[in-house]
């Protein structure tokens, strides 16, 4: 799936995506700046969480309560390497049935479920986005 879309259509965005996902494990990839937490926010609300929704850079990792399930957002960023992401109990999150959102997932690729959305952004020069949504089912 593909769409191309503008920041005021993010609530849309967030609803189509949460529709064509095919599990509740979605990584996210672009660059820095492209939107990724924006987009993430609107999903968030989406989901029915009320919280504030913000970044979790120096936290790594925010818990939020959605309408039915927690939902767990992750930013990896400044996670060096696998067995930072054990020490904060990564698989625990990942396992618990509940959202995990990922934010810059390359380094917890070797402990990701077996079925996984991705989710690419990218900023156009017209200053729309395109996302592209693949599932990743083993």
């Amino acid at each position: 799936m593909e769409i191309v879309y503008h920041l005021n259509e993010l609530d849309s965005v967030a609803k189509q995506l949460i529709e064509n996902v095919s599990t509740k494990t979605l990584l996210f990839y672009g660059e820095m700046g492209v939107g990724k937490t924006t987009l993430i926010k609107a999903i968030a609300k989406q989901l029915g969480c009320t919280d504030d929704v913000s970044s979790p850079t120096f936290s790594i990792v925010n818990e939020y309560k959605g309408l039915n399930s927690l939902i767990y957002h992750f930013d990896l960023y400044r996670v060096n390497d696998i067995e930072e992401a054990y020490n904060f109990g990564i698989e625990d999150y990942l396992y618990s049935n509940n959202w995990s959102i990922i934010e810059w997932p390359e380094v917890a690729k070797d402990i990701l479920p077996e079925a996984f959305d991705i989710v690419n952004l990218k900023i156009n020069n017209d200053k729309t986005r395109t996302l592209t949504l693949t599932n990743k089912l083993n």
